[in-house]
């Protein structure tokens, strides 16, 4: 089986965002996605041609075009968000992000009326039903299949460092859970969900793709939905691990440091090195220990269980990328991981509001509405 891989220009730069929709007086995840994409759909269109219709009606995916910039992708998302905010204001509607709700339960959540996810419902189940998840996928372009794997692979050791700066669900259905990214772990009930296979190359992409087909595990290779895989249509590289995120200055750093990363990886193929591809034990133990414990995790760094603290590995990395950074014009992007660190991840964030008042929830939703509209709280 052949899968075209749709070269893109080296290191272009895409970002797609979840958005929920909340009601204004409850605070509730609230259906309404219909409606408001109906409202910014031009005429003379079926659809928005960056904002779409994600699995539940409570939900808006916001896309950007091909961008050479984390800036540039950063402007292309708060321009459709902005049509978003307005359409659903109108209908008592407000937008946050995060990769769960704080308390609204799944069994409320209407199916957005596309028959991709008809079917999706009809064959996951219980699995697909539980999905009131929300995240945020940055592609990142790459020349040739070839060089896609090889990059998957080397990427996987970077995922507890993305998922700790991203996790921001730590409620389910009204509960503490007691993780960092609750997210994480629902996703994972899809069976062609989590950590990616580590494959040789592009060929045995193909014929693993193959397999699955024939096998009736899948019937397409979008229905693969690993924490990072190639997208052949895009001609990218895509990390999906990423919880949602409240504010475009986070989207900034997980952009910046995915195509950093990526060039960086990228030049080293150029110059005939072989890209590692980290022991298996390591990657899952690594995803786990971000899952539970966020940037307070420690993560083995080595076959022989060495650990360091991920907030030390994460700022390290910073200052290794940084002149990839200057390259490709996302140094005030990738400065902002010390924002994070100093003022906490989103869950760290949502805890704190949740104690002040009293383990209250509303005033999280609350507060995840006024960080999208405002930023990421910067530290007095």
């Amino acid at each position: 089986m052949k899968i075209p891989f749709h070269s893109s220009e080296r290191a272009s730069l895409g970002v797609e965002w979840e958005l929920q929709l909340v009601d204004r007086g409850t605070r509730e995840l609230t259906a309404g996605a219909v409606e408001v994409l109906a409202a910014i759909t031009p005429e003379g269109l079926d659809e928005h041609p960056k904002a779409k219709h994600e699995l539940l009606q409570s939900t808006v995916e916001v896309i950007t075009g091909i961008c050479s910039t984390v800036a540039e992708a950063k402007a292309d998302l708060a321009g459709t968000v902005a049509e978003v905010a307005a359409a659903a204001d109108a209908r008592g509607l407000d937008l946050m992000c995060a990769g769960s709700h704080p308390f609204t339960r799944w069994r409320s959540q209407e199916v957005s009326p596309k028959e991709r996810y008809v079917q999706l419902m009809e064959r996951m189940q219980w699995m697909a039903r539980r999905m009131q998840i929300f995240g945020v996928h940055v592609h990142v372009g790459v020349r040739s299949g070839d060089k896609a794997f090889p990059i998957v692979n080397a990427l996987t050791q970077y995922i507890p460092h993305f998922l700790a700066l991203s996790a921001s669900s730590p409620y389910w259905s009204g509960c503490d859970t007691g993780l960092a990214s609750a997210r994480t772990k629902v996703f994972e009930g899809l069976p062609t969900a989590g950590l990616p296979y580590q494959l040789a190359d592009w060929p045995a992409f193909e014929e693993y793709m193959e397999t699955l087909i024939t096998a009736g595990a899948i019937e397409s290779v979008r229905e693969v939905w690993w924490d990072i895989r190639p997208h052949p249509d895009f001609g990218t590289v895509e990390l999906r691990i990423c919880d949602g995120l409240p504010t475009l200055d986070e989207i900034g750093v997980v952009a910046a440091m995915a195509q950093c990363l990526v060039e960086k990886l990228d030049q080293e193929i150029d110059r005939g090195y072989t890209l590692p591809t980290p022991v298996g034990w390591v990657l899952r133990e690594n995803k786990w220990r971000a899952t539970r414990h966020g940037l307070d995790a420690d993560i083995v760094v080595d076959d022989k269980g060495t650990v360091r603290p991920v907030r030390q590995a994460i700022a390290d990395l910073a200052e290794e990328l940084a002149p990839f950074a200057r390259k490709l014009g996302c140094e005030a992007e990738l400065a902002d991981v010390e924002r994070v660190l100093a003022g906490g991840a989103s869950y760290q964030r949502q805890r704190a509001v949740a104690a002040a008042h009293g383990g209250d929830l509303r005033p999280v939703v609350d507060s995840l509405v006024a960080e999208m509209r405002s930023g990421l709280p910067r530290r007095a």
